[in-house]
Order: structure tokens, then sequence, then C-alpha cells
């Protein structure tokens, strides 16, 4: 059972740049297909707003006829696509009950401002140029993390969940035999550990199989620079960007899956799929590798290329049928969702909490009950009388005077805590209490001493009250709040503004 079974009507939004599900190489895109599809089946309405060559089974809204990938003009030319995308998504916002952003720094505004509660995923580095000060200046906005290693730097954030990705990773190729080369998957970048997987290659005799995207004029250079001569010198083989049915069988078929890049994976898909292969996975310790890797069970997590050479000579020793059988636990779209769905409920319902109204901060109600003896005018209207609240010494006007013979009790209704008065403190004169609007406001004569118990009429200064307070027979004033009397105390002011 999902953790709420109640239905949403849920948007998630992607960034424009790939099609739902990607084609080939990517993450974002993949964990938002597996999002769409599995809230779909448990019953919620869902759309997707992202690029209109996508093939999802909810409802589609393109934010553009194309992914921005896929054509060559636009590829670098993000920020107009972007601001389109929010546009689309704001047209239609009032229809749902929750969005789920994709865009992170980029779709901030649109959270701050939007009419339905928006949560970000941030699927990125968040120590990269302007994130910490978006981070910092938007700081309201609900977020999700995908690694307690990417949250890290940012604990005051309003961070709703952190929340692993998870994939359908049961139909993958596997094996439980270790195979005879290394593989390396993902994007052609010094980041994902490009030269450092060529020289373990060399170290080990082993060939490196990648798999890489390369797009960007960079990328091809780094080809160019760093692989394009292993693959001359046959220690390298580059297959290019393949999709998921070659992906997998390149998974199946390796001793081992390399990561040795030191930048900080803020996940890792490419760890959990080869886990899910049965393929030890041999990563440096950095990012939310540590997360998802357990040292000598499901791979070997190292510093330096010394100790990546050790973990080859001792992968083979690993239990890979073991391996898979944890990940598909551990990493499942089930267990994602179930998470997700949680951290939707709880941005509605905060949401929802924003919007009731609520008792002003600055006054609370006094009942005063039926065990009220007498009310009596003060000999002068002008008179100061001490009063003690929470602690307080606090000098008021006196009119008309109150004294019970039990604690008074000051809140406690309308979600305004309860404050207990002084059983014998004189509760300021009702005459320096602001009264609900239909209360009559008493003659400055000094009126005779009256009984109110258990009364539902009331007579009062020669004016009837009729159930004032409601059915019960209670008369219901406002006073001052215990924190406005201590804000007062502590500016001087001897009576509520």
């Amino acid at each position: 059972m999902p953790a709420y079974a109640w239905p949403m009507r849920i948007a998630l939004v992607a960034p424009p740049m790939l099609p739902v599900p990607p084609r080939a190489y990517a993450g974002t895109e993949r964990v938002i297909e597996v999002l769409a599809r599995e809230l779909h089946r448990r019953g919620h309405a869902v759309t997707l707003f992202a690029s209109g060559d996508s093939r999802v089974d909810c409802e589609l809204v393109p934010t553009v006829d194309r992914a921005l990938w896929e054509r060559s003009e636009s590829a670098e030319m993000l920020d107009p696509f972007i601001q389109l995308t929010e546009t689309r998504v704001w047209r239609e916002a009032e229809r749902f009950d929750v969005i789920h952003s994709h865009l992170e720094g980029w779709g901030f505004a649109f959270a701050r401002h939007c009419p339905t509660p928006v949560i970000t995923t941030m699927h990125g580095r968040l120590d990269m140029p302007g994130v910490p000060e978006l981070l910092t200046e938007f700081s309201e906005i609900p977020l999700v993390a995908i690694s307690n290693n990417q949250r890290r730097w940012f604990p005051g954030a309003n961070w709703v969940a952190t929340i692993h990705h998870g994939l359908p990773l049961e139909a993958m190729a596997h094996s439980d035999r270790p195979g005879d080369y290394l593989a390396l998957v993902g994007r052609m970048s010094h980041e994902k550990g490009i030269a450092e997987a060529i020289e373990i290659a060399r170290r080990t005799g082993l060939k490196l199989r990648v798999a890489a995207k390369m797009r960007l004029p960079d990328e091809k250079e780094l080809y160019r620079e760093i692989l394009e001569p292993a693959v001359r010198e046959g220690v390298a083989e580059y297959l290019g960007e393949v999709g998921s049915v070659e992906r997998d069988a390149l998974y199946a078929g390796a001793l081992a899956t390399l990561m040795l890049g030191a930048w900080p994976e803020p996940f890792g898909l490419v760890a959990i799929e080869s886990l899910a292969a049965g393929t030890p996975v041999i990563a440096r310790k950095a990012g939310a590798l540590p997360e998802i890797v357990e040292h000598g069970v499901d791979g070997f997590l190292v510093d330096d290329l010394r100790e990546a050479a050790l973990a080859i000579e001792r992968v083979g020793e690993l239990d890979r049928h073991r391996i898979r059988e944890r990940v598909l636990t551990r990493f499942s779209p089930q267990r994602m969702v179930d998470a997700y769905e949680r951290a939707y409920r709880r941005v509605i319902e905060d949401a929802q909490a924003r919007r009731e109204p609520r008792q002003p901060a600055r006054r609370a109600p006094l009942v005063i009950d039926e065990d009220v003896v007498d009310c009596a005018r003060a000999q002068s209207p002008g008179l100061m009388a001490e009063r003690r609240v929470d602690g307080h010494s606090i000098a008021t006007r006196m009119g008309f005077g109150v004294r019970r013979e039990e604690p008074s009790t000051v809140g406690g209704r309308d979600g305004v805590a309860g404050r207990t008065l002084d059983r014998r403190a004189m509760l300021g004169g009702l005459d320096d209490v602001p009264r609900r609007s239909a209360d009559p406001q008493c003659p400055p004569t000094d009126p005779p001493a009256i009984d109110v118990r258990g009364r539902g009429d009331r007579t009062l200064a020669g004016r009837s009250l009729a159930g004032a307070a409601g059915l019960d027979g209670r008369m219901e004033y406002a006073v001052p709040s215990p924190f406005e009397v201590e804000a007062d105390a502590a500016s001087g002011r001897d009576e509520p503004g």
C-alpha cells in the first residue's frame, strides 16, 4: 500500500532539454518518468509538463514541441525556454493540489508566487555558483534532497525530505559470474573520472569499455585529449551514447563498474544500475556514493588509485547475487514514490494551514465563567492597579475589576495557547479591555454590583446582554495575550495598543 492512498492532482514539471523518458543517457528525466508512471498507477491524476516528444501514460502538456538537446540550434539557449515552461505551468496551476518542480533554482521565483504549493527536487550540486545565494534568498521554498550528502552544506534550508532515487531494476540483465573488463557509464567529463579509469585499466591490464554522452564542445575536447589516445593504444574502447539494452548488457558483463571521479555525485544512478546487474561498484569515497555502496558488500570505496587497484584484485570475491537483491529493495520505485506521497501531503497541509484564518496574534479570548462572584466599578477610572501575568508586574488603568476565587485562564481557544493567571490577581478593568463589537461600552458612572452567575441573559449598566457569548451563558471579552503583556512591559507601555 502507498503511504497515502488518497488521490491527488499532481503536476510534474520537467526541464525542456530532454524528452521523458530520455532516449539515451540522462538522470533527471528517467526519475520523472518513473514518478509519473507509478503515481498514475496508484490512481493519482498526474499531468506532466515536458517537451512534446515525451511519451508517458499520463496527461502531457507540451512546453516545447521538441526537446532542446534534440535540436542543436536551441542547445545553449535555455533561459527563454525555462520561462516558457514556467508560464505554461502557471496558466494551469490552480487545477492541481501540488506542483512538483524539477527545474531546481530556475523555478524558485515561480514556486514563491504560485497559488498552488510547489515542491522542488534538487538534482544537482548545491555549491555551484549562484546556488547558495538562491537558497538563502528563497529559504521558504519546500525542497527535496536526493541524498544526505547533497544537503549537508545547507542544513537550515526548508528541506521537506531526503528521497533517494528509485528505478524499475527488476528487468535488468544481470549475471552472477564476474566479467573480464571494466565499465564506465556516464558522460565525457573530467568529473566522471575518465582519466582515472584509463590509468586503472593500464595498471591492471583489463580493458576499459566506455559508454558516455559526448555532445558539448568540452566533452568532445576531452575525448580527443584523453580517451582517443587510450583507444588507439588498445587500453579502452568507446561505445558512444548507448540505449538501455546495450547499457544493461555492458553492466552485466563487467568485472566492476568504475566511478573514480572526485566530483561529489549528488546521487549516482549509474551505481544502482550496476548493482542491479550484479556488478560491484568501485567508487571514490565522494558525494552520495557511500549512501549507496556498502564497502566490502556492494563494492569498494576508495581514496586513491592505489586503493582502486587493490579493489580490482578483491572484487571477484563479492557475492553478485546478494548485491542485486539488496539494491532491488533499497532503491525501488515503490519506496521512492511512497516518500514523495508523504512529501506532497506535507506541503499541501502546510499550505492549507497558512491560508486558514487565525486568531490575531496580539489578542487572546478570556472567558468569564459562572464562578464570577462580583463585578464592581473601581472608585476612580484613573486608578492604577498592579496585576501579575506570567511573573511580570504590569501597571494598568482599572475600570471594572473582576476578582475570581479560582485561577483564571486566558486563551486556550482558536489555537491560542492558554495562560493561567494568579488566583488573587486583579485582571485590569473591563473598560480598558477591548470588547467584541457586539458588546456595549460601560458608561463612566458607577453601576451597582450585579450577579452574573449561571444566567443566559445578562444586565450590565442597565443594558441587556442576551446570551452574549452563546447558549452556555458565558460572556467573552478579548484581553491582551501574555505575549503582548510581556512586549508592552518591555517597551514601557502600560496599555496594550
